[in-house]
Parts: C-alpha cells; sequence; structure tokens
C-alpha cells in the first residue's frame, strides 16, 4: 500500500449567474475553512468576481484556487464575452447560452484529468457532469441552489402531472405524495410545463437531462438547514431517493463580527455607499421600514414599478425600494413629484444593493422578495417576515414554503408565472400586502415565528462548547464538515473516517479535528 497522503481536493463548478455563483463561493470559503482545498472553476470574464470575494476571505484564501476555461459565446452566436446570464441580450438567447454551457464539457474534462480532484460539486446547469466525474471515478454532488421543499415539489409534480387533470388553468390540483397539502394552478407552473415554444421545450429537455443526471450522482447538496425544511430533506432522501445534504445557511458561514465579512461578496457592486445606507436606517424606528428586492434578473415594465410606488405611498410606510434602472435613465416610471414627496422616508437604490446588512438591520419589518432562494434565506437568517412576489423559475414553489408551510409571509396575489417581468399587480395590492405583513397580530405572529427560524439558522453554523457542529440531522463535527458529503452516519468523534469512491474502491480518508484533511492514495 502506497502511504502517500495529499491533500483533500474539491472543485466547485458554479454556474453562471451571480444567483447560482454567490452561494457556490460561500461553499467554497466553508470547505477551505476546514482545510480542504477548494478549486472554483469558471470562465474567464467570471473570475474576477470571484478573485475579489476571494480576496476578504482573509485566513484561509490559500486554500481557495480558480481555474478557468474558455465559454465559446461566439460559437453559439452570442456576442463575445456573453459569460453570465446577466448578459444574454434577450430571453430568445437563452438556448444559446445553454448550448455553450454544453461545449464546455470537453475542457473541464481536460482539467479533471490535469488536477484530479476527489470530489466535484456541480451545478445542476451541467447535467454533463456527473458523466466526466463517472469518466474519472470521481464522485459529482449536484448542486440545486434551490429549497429541497422545491425539489420535492418538481419530482411529485414530474411524476404525477396532476395538472393534466383539472379543467381551467384556474382550476386548483392537490400535488400528490407531497407534504403539506400543497395546492397550485396551471398558471403557477413554469413554462417548461405548460408552453410548446421551442424555448420552453428546451429548457423542458434540459429539465429531464438534470433529473436524470440527478439520478446517476452521488448526492445534492443544499443551502439549508434541517429545522427549516426538515421533512422535505426527509422526503428527497427516502421517498425520491436521492441522499442530500444540508450545509447551510451558507451566507451565515465564515462570518466574524466585521462588518466587511458581511459584505465582501453577495453579487455586483453595490449602486449605494452601504454606510450612508446604515446611517438612514439609524434614523428609523424598529421594525418600521420595508425593503423591496426583486433579484438580479426580474425585470418590470415601467407601469409596474409605477404601480409598486403608488402603493408604497398609500402605504405610508418607510421603505428602500432597489429597482433595476440606471439613474440616467429617464424616470418616467416614477409618479411625478414621488421623489420629493418621499424624501426622508424613502430610498431607491437604482442597481445593486448591499442586502445583506440592510435585512439584518433592526429598522428593517418587512421584505418584500421575488422568492428566490438566496433571498429567502437572507430573510429568514434576518427574522425579517416576507411578503411574496413570485416572478419565474421555481419561485411560486417557494412561495408556497414561505406562505402556507412556515406561515412566515402573506402573498402580494400574484396568480400567473410570467418570467422576466412578472404578473401585473396593483398598487391597492401593495398597499395591503405591506400593511398586513407589518401591522396588527397577523404581522406580529410572522415576525415571532422567522425570529425563531433566524435563531435556529445561527446556532445551525455555530460551534458548540466542544468545539463540535451538527450539519442539520448528519452529526459531524464542525473540523470534519467534509465527511457529512461522503458518510451520512458517521459519528461526531474528534477523528472521522469517511469514505470516497474512486476507480469503483473505497478508500478511507482520515480528518483530524484541527488537522488538514489527507487523502490516501491505495488499499
Amino acid at each position: 500500500m502506497d502511504n502517500r497522503c495529499n491533500p483533500l481536493h474539491m472543485f466547485f463548478f458554479p454556474f453562471m449567474g451571480h444567483g447560482h455563483m454567490i452561494p457556490s463561493i460561500d461553499m467554497a470559503k466553508l470547505f477551505a475553512s476546514k482545510g480542504v482545498k477548494s478549486t472554483i472553476v469558471t470562465t474567464p470574464l467570471n473570475k474576477p468576481t470571484i478573485s475579489k470575494a476571494i480576496q476578504h476571505f482573509k485566513n484561509h484564501s490559500n486554500n481557495i484556487h480558480i481555474q478557468t476555461i474558455n465559454f465559446p459565446s461566439v460559437e453559439v452566436g452570442l456576442p463575445e464575452g456573453c459569460e453570465n446570464v446577466d448578459l444574454i441580450p434577450s430571453p430568445l438567447h437563452a438556448p444559446a447560452f445553454f448550448k455553450a454551457t454544453r461545449l464546455m464539457q470537453e475542457p473541464f474534462e481536460e482539467l479533471l484529468l490535469q488536477q484530479q480532484p476527489h470530489v466535484i460539486v456541480a451545478d445542476m446547469f451541467f447535467p454533463w457532469a456527473t458523466d466526466s466525474a463517472a469518466k474519472f471515478g470521481i464522485p459529482r454532488i449536484v448542486f440545486h441552489g434551490t429549497s429541497l421543499f422545491s425539489l420535492c415539489t418538481s419530482h411529485c409534480l414530474k411524476k404525477h402531472e396532476p395538472y393534466k387533470n383539472v379543467s381551467s388553468d384556474t382550476e386548483q390540483f392537490l400535488i400528490p405524495d407531497l407534504p403539506g397539502n400543497i395546492k397550485m394552478t396551471i398558471l403557477q407552473m413554469p413554462s417548461l410545463v405548460t408552453k410548446d415554444d421551442p424555448v420552453s421545450q428546451g429548457l423542458a429537455r434540459l429539465f429531464r437531462e438534470i433529473w436524470e443526471s440527478d439520478e446517476k450522482s452521488y448526492g445534492v447538496i443544499v443551502n439549508s438547514f434541517y429545522e427549516l425544511e426538515g421533512v422535505y430533506a426527509h422526503f428527497y432522501s427516502e421517498v425520491v431517493g436521492i441522499k442530500n445534504w444540508h450545509i447551510g445557511p451558507l451566507s451565515v458561514h465564515n462570518r466574524d463580527d466585521k462588518e466587511e465579512e458581511i459584505t465582501s461578496y453577495r453579487g455586483k457592486e453595490a449602486a449605494v455607499d452601504k454606510h450612508e445606507c446604515l446611517k438612514w436606517l439609524d434614523t428609523k424606528e424598529i421594525n418600521s421600514v420595508v425593503y423591496l428586492c426583486f433579484g438580479s434578473t426580474t425585470l418590470f415594465l415601467d407601469s409596474q414599478l409605477r404601480e409598486i410606488a403608488i402603493g408604497l405611498e398609500a402605504s405610508a410606510k418607510d421603505f428602500i425600494w432597489v429597482v433595476r434602472r440606471k439613474k440616467e435613465e429617464v424616470e418616467e416610471w416614477l409618479p411625478e413629484g414621488f421623489e420629493e414627496r418621499m424624501e426622508g422616508k424613502g430610498l431607491i437604490i437604482r442597481g445593486w444593493s448591499p442586502q445583506t446588512l440592510i435585512l439584518e438591520h433592526e429598522a428593517i419589518g418587512a421584505f418584500v422578495t421575488h422568492c428566490g432562494w438566496n433571498s429567502i434565506l437572507e430573510g429568514v437568517c434576518a427574522g425579517v417576515p416576507m411578503i411574496t412576489w413570485p416572478v419565474a423559475a421555481e419561485q411560486f414553489y417557494n412561495e408556497k414554503l414561505v406562505t402556507e408551510v412556515l406561515k412566515i409571509g402573506v402573498p402580494i396575489g400574484v396568480k400567473k408565472w410570467v418570467g422576466l417581468v412578472g404578473d401585473k399587480i396593483e398598487s391597492d395590492a401593495v398597499e395591503k400586502g405591506v400593511k398586513r405583513a407589518m401591522e396588527g397580530e397577523e404581522g406580529e405572529e410572522m415576525r415571532n415565528r422567522v425570529k425563531v427560524l433566524a435563531h435556529n439558522a445561527k446556532k445551525a453554523v455555530e460551534e458548540g462548547s466542544a468545539g463540535k457542529h451538527k450539519l442539520a440531522h448528519v452529526g459531524v463535527s464542525q473540523h470534519n464538515i467534509v465527511s457529512c458529503v461522503f458518510y451520512p452516519h458517521i459519528r461526531t468523534y474528534c477523528t472521522t473516517q469517511i469514505w470516497l469512491r474512486k476507480n469503483i474502491t473505497f478508500i478511507p480518508c482520515y480528518i483530524e479535528a484541527g488537522v488538514e484533511p489527507q487523502y490516501t492514495e491505495g488499499m
């Protein structure tokens, strides 16, 4: 037996979109903080963003590395440098972008041959990564970037197709098998299920590949924690039959008391000075401000933005509103004199915001969100009730978790999955939703529930008195966090034996508390 030991090496391969890159970078930081060599694979255009995030990770930055592979944007008809979903010219170009991701398989496999990592954590949108990993005898773990509830919902809908048994788009149907007695309508379903156009059907084929890849993979890693959706963690492993490990909330990991650690990288550069933003919030009473943000891809029409403005003014609540508009654009979407009337009451951020920092301020009393999973987790960790406004993707599923299962939010009243521009919501619904979440007994009950979840979220990532930490129901020490991925029933002792699959054999690897993980070649 060859006793040479090499550092445990993990590849992280995030999809090129901020909603996927942010938690993947957090995950790489988490594993690096436990002594694992972590390599993030990305494209040249996205490398500077990741590099900046790593620079702020002062204590363990030497354990994180970046490898780039070319993104063939021109070859598939996209503009040169179109390497992030934010840069896609229009929804019609989405199929070309996904086609380009398929062409990354060969250079990715060349990188695997060169680097020979022991584990690959690849995004769901690279379903081919499971086969690539298998060629080299490497375990591939899938990262979806969404909730376990959403994954379970998708499985039940795919298996039973209950939407085929209703007489109209507005008739509710029960989702069979799914815990929680959840009902939906066809209007709330993603376009890949309900539409026959080429773009939607192309996405449907991609998701079939994703589901097949999940089943062949080593398992799924999830940015969540057991107290938030333990029922669905159990369902996904026992009923769906796919191993899953919830190691979140990732936004809370690797954080010390310094503000810089909280806001070091949450996407793009903030469009507002965070100190000025906090200074403004400091002048407000506790739970008196509503924060509105709809993610990095939602692009509301001017008419919808106008309705939001009217509703906010009618609610008489102070607000911070993040809008995807450049300051130099003609702002016909704002009612005449709105900013003058709202001076001191409202703050409009045109561009990217320091969202985590804002949500954690005591003045924030409610969060109007598009129900992207990163945003929901950040709202939960901050202990802020939510007003749900789903737009696209799996966001209608996440809304059900927030409003019906956890009961920590109220729906704004969106009826239809539209994508990007969203369904039309009138100003009176905005006013009503804000008041409902911030006033009265119902608002107080939601706030109490989410505060409990916030407490649980922080406990999920804390070191205990004995220096040990349990990742959800998987018992592992904080020092042995890597082992939860490979061996789900290990002991919470200082020295833990874990197993890696390589060339169809099981090879032992020992991780000792406070000691760099080592991988032992041979048997």
